[in-house]
């Protein structure tokens, strides 16, 4: 089973190498960053390391890297893609868990929920304002579309490379907005969405949106979720996919204590 991992990156040349290093060694050996025309030599870096770069001739907004990071790895065989900021803001170290639970048949897209309580945010580094509006945003999307997620906007997600394949990617925004539409998407579809905790890591080397662009995202979030009315979503777990492809038996990875699904 090809499990890629992409990292969108701008001006991450402090924060790349420790992230990359920080995943297992087994998801070490399919690791694409887009870069974003950084000018800190975050393009050199990523070469030196040996990840396969893709230089964009402009910067595309994080959308429109993911975008292109999605359909390059759905393009080189993926059969599980997995988004991983390069700022260091969310563990690689958890990436496998991620991983295994949607190998094993569990799920369709894993993210993370960096918000288990107020405190644990808070002491993390998230600002006030961006928990707030976490918080409000997310309690809208869920009473919406009938689902009980932590959050809706964590940048740590694993999704089974056929699910993105069935996103009409080029269709969302290249903001950060992009994040939202996409897992709007999959739980309009069918597809089974589900979480993990992971620790909150907010520092002067973490990206992190103004209070302009969280208002102005915020907004196109609630239009995108009017756009997509409760009634057409198709119930949970709907989607129907084929079986991933398994490796042999002692190659399964072994992070989660339980068998596969039928």
């Amino acid at each position: 089973m090809k499990v890629i991992i992409v990292m969108p990156v701008f001006n991450a040349a402090r924060t790349l190498e420790k992230t990359y290093r920080g995943l297992s060694e087994s998801l070490r050996q399919h690791v694409i960053v887009g870069d974003n025309q950084s000018t800190d030599g975050t393009f050199e870096l990523a070469t030196r390391l040996g990840l396969d770069v893709i230089r964009h001739d402009k910067n595309y907004g994080y959308g429109g890297n993911l975008k292109r990071l999605f359909r390059h790895a759905l393009d080189h065989g993926a059969d599980i893609v997995v988004e991983l900021h390069g700022d260091y803001q969310y563990d690689p170290g958890l990436v496998d868990i991620l991983v295994a639970y949607i190998q094993r048949g569990y799920f369709d897209v894993m993210q993370g929920n960096r918000i288990r309580s107020r405190d644990e945010a808070m002491n993390g580094g998230m600002h006030w304002y961006r928990y707030v509006g976490n918080r409000f945003l997310t309690i809208f999307a869920n009473a919406w579309f009938g689902m009980n997620l932590g959050e809706w906007h964590c940048g740590l997600k694993a999704f089974r490379a056929d699910v993105l394949a069935q996103l009409p990617l080029q269709t969302y925004p290249d903001t950060h907005a992009f994040a939202t539409d996409v897992l709007m998407d999959c739980v309009i579809k069918g597809f089974r969405v589900a979480e993990i905790p992971v620790p909150i890591r907010y520092n002067e080397e973490s990206s992190s949106v103004p209070i302009i662009g969280l208002l102005d995202c915020s907004w196109k979030e609630i239009w995108a979720a009017l756009k997509r009315p409760p009634w057409i979503r198709k119930p949970y777990g709907s989607a129907k996919l084929p079986p991933l492809r398994m490796g042999s038996e002692e190659n399964r990875p072994e992070v989660l204590a339980f068998d596969p699904v039928d």
